[in-house]
């Protein structure tokens, strides 16, 4: 039987991404992190190499402590022990974050058997754990979250202040330390140029619309992560439920610009759909961002019921098979030149539309 390192690595659909949550054809997945420090010791950007290794050695603990509360198995892995390859195929997977693997010394991942829970140990912070659910299912998420925390807490001191909360070592993070965040397919909004209009709004509201990759990326394949901006003064079920009641109406909207386009121009959208789903059944090449924008408007096409030829989670799948780092996993080649990762990536895409 394969380990859960291994599984992470090998399958590029992780349960919390298999489109049956609710909302599922337009909210890809929720996301709950909670930034938590260890109390007396300094923030990982200020801490020795000496102290970075004090705390991870005083976190291995953790994953026993986990297991023994909700039963299902936790690895623990120092990053330092991972080839290259690997870490990135992990911050493709959106298990680790980009910045978790800049300097691997010291750093280490807590991850439970389905990938639903998720903990970075000494990133910006001692502890970034996540909770992931399929679909708009933020209480879950944040259920589960709550359920960790208390976990960790009960066995460890965590850095908070009664006037201030938990201390992060980012002070947009303090308070409750929570973000929460959704990533969600948008193509219609997109094709009608109302995506402006939705991330003006968001932000008014005080949150933010990043890319598939968080903070600094853009949205590939019209993949957007929205989540909260403020978390010192407001409750944490405060803010789960502004984000949720602010996702239902991003999707409603979604919804109406989708029904729009059916009505006023039928035949330019079939088209559209169609000619996507044509160069990815037949392109010889296929670079990433290519393939997720045509990927993009083929799920778009499935959702409408114009497509027939492909089943809807080919989109979630190839979300993540597509990734270069994946890619090159998959091929088991050490070294693949750009030129031989789109050709791989084209057969890849080929290979999974004609699967019904």
């Amino acid at each position: 039987m394969p380990t859960i390192l291994e599984t992470l690595l090998g399958e590029p659909l992780t349960p919390w991404l298999n489109g049956e949550g609710p909302e599922g054809e337009i909210v890809l997945s929720s996301r709950v992190r909670l930034a938590r420090n260890l109390k007396n010791q300094p923030f990982p950007g200020r801490a020795s190499t000496e102290k970075l290794g004090q705390i991870m050695a005083e976190l291995q603990t953790v994953p026993a402590d986990l297991m023994a509360a909700d039963g299902h198995e936790y690895a623990f892995v120092e990053l330092e022990q991972l080839a290259p390859l690997d870490r990135y195929v992990l911050v493709e997977k959106h298990i680790i974050s980009p910045n978790h693997v800049v300097n691997p010394e010291h750093r280490a991942l807590i991850v439970r058997d389905d990938a639903s829970v998720s903990i970075m140990i000494n990133e910006e912070d001692h502890l970034r754990l996540q909770c992931l659910e399929a679909g708009l299912n933020l209480q879950d998420a944040f259920a589960k979250a709550n359920a960790v925390d208390d976990v960790i807490e009960d066995k460890h001191g965590l850095a908070f202040m009664e006037d201030r909360g938990y201390l992060t070592a980012c002070p947009t993070n303090i308070g409750t330390g929570l973000r929460a965040s959704v990533m969600a397919h948008l193509p219609a909004l997109a094709i009608t140029k109302q995506m402006g209009t939705m991330v003006a709004i968001a932000t008014q509201l005080g949150l933010t619309v990043r890319g598939l990759y968080g903070e600094g990326t853009e949205a590939t394949g019209n993949i957007f992560q929205i989540s909260n901006q403020v978390t010192l003064g407001r409750n944490e079920q405060d803010i789960i439920n502004n984000l949720s009641c602010v996702v239902k109406q991003v999707v409603d909207k979604e919804r109406m610009a989708r029904n729009l386009l059916l009505t006023e121009s039928p035949d330019s959208l079939a088209d559209r759909v169609w000619r996507a789903y044509g160069v990815l059944r037949y392109a010889q090449s296929l670079s990433s961002q290519e393939a997720l924008a045509l990927l993009s408007e083929v799920r778009l096409g499935i959702d409408l019921g114009i497509i027939d030829e492909a089943l809807p989670g080919v989109f979630n799948r190839l979300l993540v098979a597509t990734q270069p780092n994946f890619l090159q996993n998959l091929s088991g080649e050490l070294d693949l030149t750009q030129s031989e990762r789109n050709k791989l990536r084209a057969k890849l895409v080929r290979a999974n539309l004609r699967t019904k």
